[in-house]
């Protein structure tokens, strides 16, 4: 948890600033709840275990960032983060996927991020196995007698006149000036050997899983010949290299930390699981009160079997959401709500604010628009004018149809600008200025027609 030391709750809100526009409650939430994490573990280790996560649940209409804080979130943390939708999940001895799936799913992203932050603490060592491994297919090395047998006769490689050479070639390729040159390498064969499908009774897919791993180990490693140039060579070797050296058993240890330490597991549409009031317990309204029972014991903390061995959940940290436009909170079972201690309303945006999300955050829809087209040699330039008049008809749809927040603006934009995208190849190098009257010439028949917004998403 190194990595949240410089982060304060105003540094976590500043960033979460660039990508996300308002909704200051729902991120100062998050941030001193991820500073928590941080302060966890700075207490005593007695009390450490005490110290459980602060869950979140927060409430909103779509398309008003609940998803983009939480995963900007994960980002911040640099720390393993899954996004669920709780109406996929089904009660245990229905068909579908069990909620247990959900942390195995996150131990699976916690091994490949830790394995990817071990390659690179190896990658200089990987680079210099890479590099003598493509030195000995420019000069075998000497062919040694066995035991017993006379002497093989000596080649260039055995003698001071071989190793000169080897030393020659190996300033070359430094210097990058066999770089062009083709070899013949032998990589691991990813795709080959037949596939294995294993069928199992749901709810304990993961003795498939081992079963299927301890099946792959007895078969013999595969490998194929590649022809390629030096310097893709060099880096496919390398990468192979790093596997070799990166020690699996550590890296199943640090995963398994990372996901009980600082694992984020983001819960969305937790509303379609809930049981409202009308219409009594019947059909569909006993099972998603099983998938929140089943859920409950991840939630407060339980110990999840998965092929890198047990994973327990008390300290992993779960955000939901969901737009409660019918459910409320408060049609959650009592247990489950609960565990989620903070609650937070995200508000619907404004015009003003689908004007801000045009311009402001570092990925916003103009950056993106303008860098896309400019690969065309086409500039485009918004005037504030034009912004604003985006989003008055982005909030003008939102009001006569489902109000879908900020994502009304892509499919606003997409409209706007798809003649100019479908032309851009085909013009020249020009200058466009996106301005209120393009805006409206472009957009006039969705103004005016109340039908036609039926048809935009």
């Amino acid at each position: 948890m190194k990595q949240l030391r410089s982060f304060t709750p105003r540094e976590i809100v500043s960033e979460l600033d660039r990508y996300i526009v308002g909704q200051r409650e729902a991120k100062r939430a998050v941030a001193v709840a991820l500073r928590n994490r941080w302060r966890r573990q700075q207490v005593p280790e007695e009390l450490r275990e005490e110290i459980a996560p602060k869950n979140i649940i927060m409430i909103g209409p779509t398309g008003v960032g609940k998803t983009e804080i939480a995963r900007r979130l994960a980002r911040l943390a640099q720390a393993p983060f899954i996004k669920v939708e709780a109406s996929k999940f089904t009660e245990v001895g229905y068909v579908g996927r069990d909620v247990e799936s959900i942390i195995r799913d996150l131990m699976e992203l916690a091994v490949v991020m830790v394995s990817e932050e071990e390659k690179r603490g190896v990658r200089a060592k990987a680079e210099e196995r890479a590099e003598e491994r493509v030195l000995d297919i420019l000069l075998p090395p000497p062919i040694t007698a066995p035991p017993g047998m006379p002497p093989v006769a000596t080649s260039p490689a055995q003698d001071g006149e071989g190793q000169q050479t080897r030393e020659k070639l190996r300033r070359l390729l430094r210097l990058g000036e066999l770089d062009d040159r083709e070899i013949e390498i032998e990589l691991a064969d990813e795709s080959g050997g037949p596939s294995l499908s294993i069928m199992t009774p749901q709810g304990v897919e993961e003795m498939g899983v081992q079963f299927k791993d301890l099946l792959g180990g007895m078969l013999p490693r595969r490998t194929k010949m590649r022809r390629m140039k030096i310097h893709e060579a060099r880096e496919a070797l390398a990468g192979e290299e790093a596997l070799h050296l990166v020690d699996e058993d550590r890296v199943r240890e640090l995963a398994v930390q990372r996901v009980e330490q600082s694992g984020i597991v983001f819960i969305d549409e937790l509303d379609k699981v809930a049981v409202g009031v009308s219409g009594g317990r019947q059909g569909p309204d006993v099972s998603r009160e099983g998938v929140q029972r089943d859920l409950l014991p991840i939630v407060e903390g339980s110990t999840v079997q998965t092929k890198y061995g047990p994973v327990r959940t008390d300290h992993v940290l779960f955000i939901a959401a969901g737009a409660f436009h019918v459910a409320k909170p408060s049609d959650l079972i009592p247990e489950l709500q609960g565990r989620f201690p903070i609650r937070v309303e995200l508000s619907s945006l404004s015009k003003d604010d689908l004007e801000r999300i045009l311009t402001e955050p570092t990925n916003s829809l103009v950056r993106q628009y303008t860098a896309l087209l400019i690969t065309e040699d086409v500039t485009l330039e918004f005037t504030e004018c034009g912004v604003r008049a985006i989003a008055d008809i982005a909030a003008a749809v939102n009001e006569r149809s489902a109000d879908i927040g900020a994502r009304r603006l892509h499919t606003v934009m997409e409209r706007l600008l798809e003649p100019l995208s479908f032309d851009a190849p085909d013009m020249p190098a020009a200058e466009v200025t996106v301005d209120e009257a393009m805006v409206r010439e472009q957009l006039s028949d969705l103004v005016e027609d109340r039908d036609l917004s039926q048809y935009i998403l």
